[in-house]
């Protein structure tokens, strides 16, 4: 879905610190809630994608000023209290029973089958490839165009790409659809592959020539790319305004001579510079030219930089 956690090809989140001789847990604390989240911690089983959900959920101020496993707690509370198991109340007494006496032993539960059971699904996973019937649509070295969706529930499309110019490089067979694994809406496989995006489709003209992003991506996220298209990118966007502008202006400046017209009166309702507005002419004798109305124009939109 589209929010906060979706932060690619976004700017502005600080330097990433990083740690090289950084530990598996930072704090001893992330490690029960590591151990409380592969249990279940009392909810009903889910799949990794309606967790993924849920964490997608949480509010964005707290999403944002959370460390890691402070989400994944978050997350595990918010599960209790939907499930109706918990409610908000009794997890904050329960808390602040802890803090006025944190010697307080910690409930235990002794169920050896339950423990084996994780450690066989820790050390194994748990793979999400099927097998389906229909032959995949697309082959290696197929050009695509990822498709531009704005989805209210789970995707595992990001933002940053969409709608850009691609080269599938990979194929993976089938494997669980997400968008509809982290509702309950069923597995729904479909076929997936690795595609190759330039890094000036996703950047513009700033980023490096030879630059590119590989991403997994499953068969309905995109299409074909059709013959003699192109998706637009930011960096021809640019290009084609200001030869719009210069066109448009050549125009006016031939009708101007020929009525006799100051070339100021005719240039009103064009823009100073290659961003252009709304198009609507600002001036009476701008509204009365026969009828023409100004261009119109979009800014490009670049897509910033991750510096996560």
């Amino acid at each position: 879905m589209n929010g906060v956690h979706d932060i690619g090809g976004i700017d502005g989140f600080g330097v990433v610190e990083r740690d090289t001789d950084e530990p598996v847990f930072h704090e001893p604390w992330e490690r029960r809630v590591f151990g409380m989240s592969l249990t279940g911690a009392g909810t009903p089983p889910k799949s990794l994608d309606a967790r993924r959900h849920e964490l997608e959920r949480l509010d964005p101020i707290q999403y944002l000023s959370s460390s890691y496993y402070e989400r994944w707690l978050a997350r595990m509370d918010a599960a209790l209290i939907e499930a109706g198991i918990l409610t908000r109340d009794e997890i904050l007494r329960r808390m602040q029973e802890f803090a006025e006496d944190p010697d307080r032993p910690m409930p235990r539960r002794e169920d050896p089958a339950r423990a084996d059971d994780i450690a066989n699904a820790v050390r194994t996973g748990r793979p999400t490839a099927r097998r389906v019937r229909h032959k995949p649509r697309f082959g290696i070295g197929d050009k695509i165009v990822t498709r531009n969706l704005n989805p209210h529930g789970h995707t595992r499309l990001p933002r940053y790409v969409r709608g850009k110019r691609a080269v599938i490089v990979a194929h993976h067979g089938a494997h669980v659809f997400p968008d509809t694994n982290a509702h309950g809406l069923g597995e729904n496989p479909q076929y997936l592959y690795t595609v190759r995006i330039a890094g000036r489709e996703l950047w513009g003209d700033g980023a490096e020539p030879n630059e590119s992003v590989l991403i997994d991506l499953w068969e309905s996220y995109f299409e074909k790319e059709k013959a003699g298209t192109a998706a637009k990118t930011s960096g021809s966007a640019r290009k084609q305004i200001p030869q719009k502008v210069a066109v448009q202006r050549a125009k006016l400046r031939k009708r101007a001579v020929t009525s006799r017209r100051p070339l100021a009166a005719a240039f009103v309702s064009i823009p100073p510079g290659p961003a252009l507005g709304s198009g609507k002419p600002k001036s009476g004798k701008a509204k009365a030219s026969r009828g023409r109305s100004s261009i119109t124009g979009r800014r490009s939109g670049k897509p910033m930089r991750s510096r996560k």
